[in-house]
């Protein structure tokens, strides 16, 4: 597995594939390292297709992608991996699904106790959030940034997520986290390709 650090890209819910393409690509250019495709929608087919085209975007700028919460989609279109909740057994049933080679994700929200148990699960990485207040998830869970140096010791990348912006992600990366995860602070730019650099750049 490539290394799983960097800006790690979250796509919003939309049925307008053509804008998402376009912008995903801006992102990946712009040196997002990571890709999530997350669809809440109901629509099975436009999932699959948006989903496919992703993975080649992905695959086509060495950058990983990874299926939010969907291990049938991701075995279908290649996938590097799936994220998955608090749930242990979903990600033994992932990793059973997708193999020993898979990436892994966990949502741990604010708790130290959850990653451990989801490490031990076998998980590649854990997820901490979140970290700022989040127009996505309006009502998750506050996650302080001193989470990322209590979980220094578990072995995995430890990804931020959250209300995580250009004017925000330094105290996040000056945390320890390995990863930052954005949706709004990227796709919701004018400019989602320069909003990734300038994101990228806090790693490089």
């Amino acid at each position: 597995m490539q290394t799983f650090n960097g800006l790690y890209a979250i796509t919003p819910d939309t049925d307008d594939s053509e804008r998402l393409i376009e912008q995903v690509s801006a992102v990946l250019d712009g040196g997002a390292r990571i890709l999530q495709y997350r669809n809440k929608g109901s629509d099975a087919v436009r999932r699959l297709w948006q989903a496919s085209i992703l993975a080649s975007l992905a695959r086509s700028r060495n950058a990983l992608f990874i299926v939010n919460d969907d291990v049938e989609l991701a075995r279908a279109v290649g996938a590097d991996g799936v994220h998955v909740g608090r749930d242990d057994a979903g990600i033994a049933a992932a990793r059973a699904a997708l193999g020993p080679g898979a990436i892994i994700g966990a949502s741990c929200y604010d708790s130290l106790a959850l990653a451990r148990a989801a490490v031990a699960a076998g998980a590649s990485y854990v997820a901490f959030g979140a970290v700022y207040p989040s127009a996505t998830k309006p009502g998750a869970v506050a996650a302080p940034l001193s989470l990322f140096a209590a979980s220094a010791d578990l072995g995995v990348p430890r990804v931020a997520i959250g209300g995580i912006t250009a004017a925000n992600a330094g105290a996040v990366v000056a945390a320890g986290a390995d990863a930052i995860a954005v949706i709004g602070g990227l796709f919701e730019q004018a400019d989602p390709g320069a909003a990734a650099h300038t994101l990228a750049t806090l790693y490089r």
